[in-house]
């Protein structure tokens, strides 16, 4: 096909996405209809609907064959003919590529990224928009479709073969999954299953994009899957795995764009392990609120979840039970073996507790921390290997005993002389998240709270089964001086222990560059262990962008709890606002400190109007401005639903592993509305590029740094110009800030570019 027919197509391409930004490299395969088609009194090139996206990846070794199944519908009462898009991966290898259309094979063509790149200049030129430079360096296979029935649905299946990235022994898998623009309505579902087989051990998977569920089939067999119903996708997949015969994984990323400290990602995780595997034993001692509030099915559900808790146990495991209201009482003389007999025994006396009385926590907790093993000599805490937990189910806050939570917290504190982990259990509203998320904290261990619309029996067999088998415990990662780790998160000396089936992923900043040795050590199997591992970090490294957002959505976590727990300073409030800014983590929380902070500046003239990033937004939107002031206000309760929910969303924060959980509550800053478009409404006012955020403030996209140095030196370049054309060509790294509009400032290599049409 001769290139003014292909500027003909993507031309239509550009109609749908106009002033729009694209938040991703690639967009995943759509169909484009090159006479335009009024929908919904709309023209439009994308009328079709994709009703559904299946992607099945089968990696042998070095080798990934994906295979994609689409399909499309035309919702109108016209025939059409169309042209199916395909942009392939950068730096992928392609070994064969196939098409089915209504079971016969077609035959595709490829435009190469050098043809490409001179044909998406052109449209730039003629139609005046940049969107399409994310593509600047993509193969692009293509192939004409005809016809598309009215009312009708056109399946298409594609199948090709790449060689995966090899970084020592780290793969990366990418699969393009930007479907937002090219379908007029959310998809049905979308899902992503990756098989990986191979000769060596997997010792571990993970995505920072997307959630993945990972299943180990056996030490060179696994299995990884995403999937969501009614979804517009907008992040390209990536999956990450190692080959190692280490008995624990640990692979490293970096993200390390300027002279500044970098980024890095550790993941840590556990080979294959059967059910039969030997695990760190433990002894649980379970606290079971029996107060008057807990009467009716909250007593009852609790007590079911606790035999089910109690069948579960280990023969090697200890456990005790006290039940609390105005007093405190352990049911054994001390925490016992996990016999059947002492089970039996346990779960009658579950069944005659009453639901009467106050709530005295305090004499609770000192009970439950001052338990001891009957059966064997109190060795020192975790000499021998024994996991030491508390498991705290409540559903109010204190009544009787110390019942202030600045002063009840040290007890419990100085209390635990044994460093048991305490797992706390919140039941309903009307408890205290701050003593709660405190205790919890202090102890290395997470809150769960389970609230009226949910099961109570079935949120605590869940937590228990994360739980009920340790693997490695008082896990510590030290590392060498060539390189200065710096605000880990979790900080790297008290990281939690890992249970089966988990893994770990530590976030943080370094200095310096080169190779070091990194060891990880614990209790395994009830035994001290250590492994060390040599990794390299670079002086340079433009990828895995999404590791400066992650970790900054963890640290603001971190923050975000201090404040909650401990009380805020304003050094604290500061980072906060600087971070969530910098890396665009819009929570209902973050939103309005960052509002108030330019506001501040604006009115000292210490910022001009033009360089805020929510503040501008906000000078349009008093709405929003007030929904993220009355968020804000509600972080601070210690209870009721908002105290819940601000507990549970800081904590998921703080554990953050894709880039999928970073804006944790931010669709309750806009008005009621459908998901998909609370969705797009957070993607039209922030998006993250080259791992900073940008803001659309109405008229300019506005990046985070230019706040940074307002001295910078400014460039100033008309869009569409020749001196904007030789940035593209010369500079090329810019493109992915240059696609997200005509008018737009951004800093590179210490300048601030002024795009202006």
């Amino acid at each position: 096909m001769r290139i003014n027919c292909m500027q003909k197509l993507l031309l239509s391409v550009l109609m749908l996405i106009m002033g729009s930004a694209m938040s991703s490299a690639f967009a995943d395969g759509f169909i484009v209809i090159p006479e335009p088609v009024t929908v919904s009194g709309r023209a439009t090139p994308f009328p079709l609907a994709v009703k559904y996206h299946t992607v099945e990846v089968n990696i042998n070794g070095q080798t990934a064959t994906t295979s994609i199944d689409q399909i499309f519908y035309n919702p109108s009462d016209r025939r059409m003919e169309g042209e199916y898009i395909f942009p392939i991966p950068r730096g992928a290898v392609i070994k064969n590529f196939s098409m089915f259309i209504d079971g016969k094979e077609t035959r595709a063509e490829m435009l190469d990224a050098a043809k490409a790149r001179q044909i998406y200049e052109e449209i730039v030129r003629k139609a005046l928009d940049p969107a399409l430079l994310e593509y600047h360096d993509s193969n692009i296979f293509r192939v004409r479709i005809f016809p598309i029935e009215p009312k009708s649905e056109k399946r298409i299946k594609i199948t090709y073969t790449e060689i995966l990235f090899k970084n020592k022994q780290t793969y990366e898998y990418l699969y393009p999954l930007n479907t937002e623009k090219f379908s007029s309505q959310p998809l049905e579902s979308a899902s992503v299953k990756v098989t990986i087989n191979t000769t060596q051990k997997i010792k571990n998977a993970f995505s920072t994009t997307h959630p993945v569920h990972v299943i180990r089939k056996s030490d060179t067999q696994l299995v990884a899957s995403w999937e969501e119903e009614n979804v517009t996708p907008s992040t390209d997949f990536k999956l990450y795995f190692s080959l190692d015969a280490s008995e624990f994984g640990l692979t490293l990323l970096t993200h390390k764009p300027d002279a500044g400290d970098g980024f890095f990602l550790l993941d840590i995780s556990p080979g294959f392990w059967n059910q039969s595997r030997e695990t760190n034993p433990k002894d649980i001692i379970f606290v079971l609120d029996t107060s008057g509030s807990m009467k009716g099915d909250k007593l009852l559900k609790a007590g079911e979840a606790l035999k089910y808790c109690i069948d579960r146990l280990n023969p090697l495991d200890g456990f005790q039970i006290i039940r609390f209201s105005t007093e405190a009482e352990p049911f054994f003389a001390g925490v016992v073996d996990a016999s059947e007999a002492n089970k039996v025994s346990a779960k009658k006396y579950i069944d005659t507790l009453q639901p009467i009385g106050g709530t005295n926590i305090e004499d609770a907790l000192i009970q439950a921390l001052g338990q001891t093993r009957l059966t064997r000599a109190a060795a020192a805490p975790g000499a021998d290997g024994t996991l030491e937990m508390v498991v705290f189910i409540t559903d109010g806050k204190p009544t009787i005993g110390e019942i202030q939570t600045d002063k009840l917290a040290p007890i419990v504190k100085n209390a635990n002389k044994r460093n048991r982990r305490i797992f706390t259990l919140g039941i309903d509203f009307s408890l205290n998240t701050l003593l709660l998320d405190r205790i919890t904290a202090e102890s290395r261990a997470y809150r769960t709270y389970i609230t009226p619309s949910e099961d109570i029996s079935e949120k605590i067999t869940d937590f228990f089964q994360k739980v009920e088998r340790p693997v490695l415990t008082d896990i510590r990662i030290t590392h060498n001086s060539t390189i200065r780790w710096s605000k880990t998160q979790p900080d790297s000396d008290k990281l939690p222990d890992m249970f089966y089936g988990m893994s770990m992923v530590v976030l943080g900043r370094y200095a310096g560059s080169g190779d070091t040795s990194v060891t990880l050590s614990g209790t395994l199997s009830g035994k001290p262990v250590s492994y060390t591992y040599s990794l390299s970090f670079p002086a340079t490294l433009t990828a895995n962008e999404t590791i400066a957002p992650l970790w900054a959505a963890r640290r603001v976590g971190y923050l975000l709890d201090l404040v909650r727990i401990s009380g805020s300073s304003q050094e604290i409030i500061d980072e906060i606002t600087s971070l969530a800014r910098a890396y665009g983590i819009i929570t209902p929380y973050t939103s309005y400190l960052i509002i108030e902070d330019e506001h501040e500046r604006v009115t000292q003239n210490r910022l001009p109007a033009d360089s805020q990033t929510l503040g501008k937004i906000a000078e349009k939107d008093a709405d929003f401005t007030a929904r993220s002031k009355k968020e804000f206000e509600n972080f601070k309760q210690d209870s009721g639903s908002e105290g819940v929910t601000a507990s549970e969303e800081t904590q998921m924060l703080n554990n953050s592993s894709s880039v999928k959980d970073i804006n944790r509550g931010s669709e309750r800053l806009f008005a009621p509305a459908a998901p998909e478009i609370q969705e797009q409404k957070m993607k039209n006012m922030v998006q993250n590029a080259g791992g900073r955020a940008f803001y659309n403030a109405g008229d300019k996209w506005i990046d985070s740094q230019v706040q940074d140095k307002p001295d910078r030196k400014i460039k100033r370049i008309q869009f569409a110009s020749k001196e904007y054309f030789e940035l593209i060509n010369n500079e090329p790294a810019t493109n992915k800030y240059l696609a997200l509009g005509r008018n737009i400032q951004f800093v590179h290599n210490e300048i601030l570019f002024d795009i202006y049409e």
